[in-house]
């Protein structure tokens, strides 16, 4: 593929993500190369740290002068080092050069660095393997940046999720497949340095291979002035990520992610030594129950987001996390010391340890529900031209978590505290860390209410949905039936929406706060307070004038017999001050619902699917605003609602 036909495989792409699975990537030249060489390298990665880890950790006599208590830790540190020193470069780079250079270049840099390892294992050299660690986290830090700003560049917007879903699933299948391979490697007492030698520099020259066919990419500032000093430099791009409040904070959320789970990685070996009582072999059960959980997750991303960036599995992703790791501390703690360490047969058979592997195993599956998409807002809601930029932010915050994940580890390793314990205060850590970022960023959490709603609850039946504009400023009105409109329209908008709500919502202590701080519009009629209505209007011309959406309901107030009220004029009144496409929308079947004002309201039974769940949102054509009148725009509404209220 060359650089001119780019739009064409994104069309191709669009129109494949309503008809097909995200797997089909896998076939597309524009993704497989792409795929298998980050896989390779991810994979590289953990067969060298692994069986670097395995071996101080089960053979330290090979290797003067190494703790094998805090050699994990270390060798994570050293590893993400080069994240914090050279992110900001590495950023500037893959915004100024085309990506599929960028990916060779990085491949044979690879190979190098491979053969500093393998001399490194051969030689027993703890310091010529710790310089390839080193080494490994400058290829990574390389790669990074190209890796996330690739995919938008190559995807269409709906194909995000599935794509990143199917990266992060890629990395911890290579990861698992990586540690099986340093493991077992590892494991060979005589031999064991010298397979691990021959097995990295092997992926490599494979992986170099693979990079030979990804596709070209536009490069998104060639004109960009490259800045080389990084301390400046990272300064300049925490500053560039800042400026969308929505995306930093998205991205100290991935780096929270990496925080917890480095902190978890780095123990296992630990763990399953001195809480287990386990050889290495089980050490490798651990991480592949780790890996194959947080691949499923995030696959499922796509499944239950519905091809959509859907934020509001981040909340549920964090809550699964923090209950998972809670019960691993209870699942581990005080597990009864073995006389010898088992190996996996032994230790499957005990019925306890089925319970930290199922904590585990769910813990991580949470995970990947968290991070997916994390990592498709940030890549849809970041400038083109400076994405890989804000990837490389995130990659230096990615960093200065993982080392602060690290020496807490140390330090409370140092201080008595047992891995249990450190699951324990990861894990309280995480509910706390979760609390303060979706009280920054509500819209997480309302996004999270709103899918639970209409996925334990409800069944939505959507009609015509894509005619809610992804871009520019537009008014979308809808009937007004119940309590939970605005949360129904705002789980199937593909965007986010600022909603105009009557002011007494906002004097309900929960709700008021959640929507206030969504950016949601308090109105009153005239009568009540003339100033909050001139306030709404000035509101509305604002958020239209930044390109958002407004939604309101022109009914005003719920409607009590399930028939519509009369549409008032505010929707005029916006329009007059910005004239904006309006996009008619009606709800249907929550009329009757608890939510409603029906006077036999009855609750739909969650998870179970009948006539009372089972709701319809149908979307208009887009009328101009010179042709919208309250009549016109309630007869509009009307049809699309239909006989059914």
């Amino acid at each position: 593929m060359s650089d001119q036909p780019l739009s064409t495989p994104r069309r191709a792409g669009r129109d494949a993500a309503h008809g097909h699975s995200q797997f089909e990537l896998l076939r597309e030249r524009r993704f497989a190369p792409f795929f298998w060489t980050q896989f390779l390298g991810a994979m590289n990665d953990n067969v060298f740290k692994i069986g670097f880890t395995s071996l101080v950790t089960y053979q330290a006599s090979r290797f003067s002068g190494v703790d094998p208590k805090t050699a994990a830790f270390l060798i994570s540190a050293i590893f993400i080092l080069p994240f914090v020193l050279l992110s900001a470069t590495s950023g500037q780079i893959a915004d100024k050069y085309d990506k599929a250079m960028l990916t060779r270049f990085v491949k044979t840099f690879e190979i190098v660095v491979m053969l500093i390892g393998g001399s490194g294992f051969v030689l027993h050299s703890a310091p010529l393997l710790y310089a390839c660690t080193f080494l490994m986290g400058v290829h990574s830090t390389l790669f990074g940046p190209v890796k996330y700003a690739y995919l938008p560049q190559h995807l269409a917007k709906e194909e995000l999720v599935g794509g990143n879903g199917l990266v992060e699933m890629g990395t911890f299948v290579a990861i698992l497949i990586g540690t099986i391979l340093g493991g077992a490697a590892a494991g060979f007492v005589e031999h064991g340095a010298i397979v691990l030698a021959v097995a990295c520099v092997c992926i490599a020259l494979i992986g170099r291979g693979a990079s030979a066919f990804v596709p070209p990419s536009t490069p998104s500032q060639p004109d960009l002035a490259i800045n080389w000093n990084p301390f400046t430099e990272t300064w300049r791009n925490l500053k560039l990520a800042r400026e969308n409040r929505t995306v930093f904070l998205s991205l100290l959320g991935i780096s929270w992610l990496w925080f917890v789970g480095a902190t978890f990685l780095a123990s296992f070996f630990n763990f399953a030594k001195d809480v287990l009582s386990a050889n290495p072999d089980v050490v490798t059960v651990l991480l592949a129950t780790f890996s194959i959980g947080i691949g499923l997750g995030s696959i499922l991303c796509e499944r239950l987001s519905k091809r959509r960036i859907e934020v509001g599995l981040v909340p549920l992703g964090s809550i699964g996390m923090s209950v998972f790791a809670i019960d691993l501390f209870f699942a581990s703690h005080r597990l009864p010391v073995e006389a010898h360490l088992l190996a996996v047969g032994e230790f499957l058979a005990r019925p306890a340890h089925w319970r930290v592997l199922a904590d585990l195993f769910l813990l991580a599956m949470f995970g990947g529900f968290y991070s997916v998409p994390l990592y498709a807002l940030i890549q849809s809601r970041s400038q083109p031209s400076h994405r890989a930029r804000i990837i490389a932010a995130n990659n230096i915050l990615n960093s200065l978590f993982m080392i602060v994940s690290s020496l807490m580890a140390m330090a409370l390793t140092a201080a008595g505290v047992g891995i249990p314990g450190l699951f324990l205060t990861t894990a309280l850590l995480n509910i706390v860390v979760a609390v303060y970022i979706y009280s920054l960023v509500p819209e997480f959490l309302l996004r999270f209410i709103a899918w639970i709603l209409v996925h334990t609850v409800y069944r939505i039946r959507l009609v015509h949905a894509e005619r809610i504009p992804e871009e520019g400023a537009a008014v979308l009105v809808c009937n007004h039936v119940s309590f939970v409109d605005a949360i129904v329209v705002m789980a199937e908008s593909p965007r986010p929406l600022r909603f105009v709500m009557d002011h007494r919502i906002f004097r309900t202590p929960f709700v008021g706060w959640l929507f206030r701080h969504a950016k949601a519009i308090p109105i009153a009629p005239a009568h009540e307070d003339a100033a909050l209505l001139k306030q709404a209007y000035d509101r509305c011309a604002d958020a239209l004038r930044d390109g958002e959406i407004v939604c309101i309901f022109p009914e005003g107030k719920i409607t009590r017999t399930g028939d519509m009220n009369p549409f008032r004029h505010g929707v005029t009144e916006i329009l007059q001050r910005t004239p904006v496409p309006v996009v008619p929308a009606a709800l249907r079947g929550l009329w009757g619902s608890v939510f409603s004002r029906h006077t036999d309201a009855r609750f739909p039974r969650p998870l179970r699917r009948g006539v009372t769940s089972r709701l319809t949102l149908a979307v208009g054509e887009p009328l101009a605003p010179a042709d919208v009148t309250p009549e016109r725009l309630q007869a509009i509404v009307q049809e699309l609602r239909g006989a059914r209220k």
